[in-house]
């Protein structure tokens, strides 16, 4: 069992910056894929950036390729997201999760944050 707890959301202007943590609970932390998903109102939730375990591996929405980055720190059990160059379609509920494995989908992540809403003003 994994418990995910994101920080570090908030309101920014258009072209600003944040960095997103995740901090999880567990001992085993360093066996999982994290990933980074949003949801905008109105829309469904989707895939954003992953990370595998060791961090040598990732992946991102072309939405995001060259702006954001994600990185992790398993002696602190934290995966972070930084997020430069923001836009207003960047405005979404940033969620946290966990799988086993190496993947992008939705549905194979296990393990879920409650959340952390970045508001992107224009």
């Amino acid at each position: 069992q994994v418990q995910l707890v994101e920080s570090g959301g908030g309101l920014v202007q258009a072209g600003g910056s944040l960095r997103l943590s995740c901090a999880a609970s567990g001992r085993t932390f360093n066996t999982y894929t994290m990933g980074w998903f949003r949801q905008a109102p109105g829309k469904e939730r989707e895939f954003v950036v992953s990370i595998n375990w060791s961090g040598g591996r990732t992946a991102y929405a072309d939405s995001v390729k060259g702006r954001f980055t994600i990185s992790r720190d398993n002696t602190k059990n934290t995966v972070y997201l930084q997020m430069n160059s923001l836009k207003p379609e960047d405005t979404a509920v940033y969620y946290c999760a966990a799988r086993t494995g190496w993947g992008t989908p939705l549905s194979e992540y296990k393990f879920w944050g409650q959340g952390t809403q970045v508001t992107v003003s224009s």
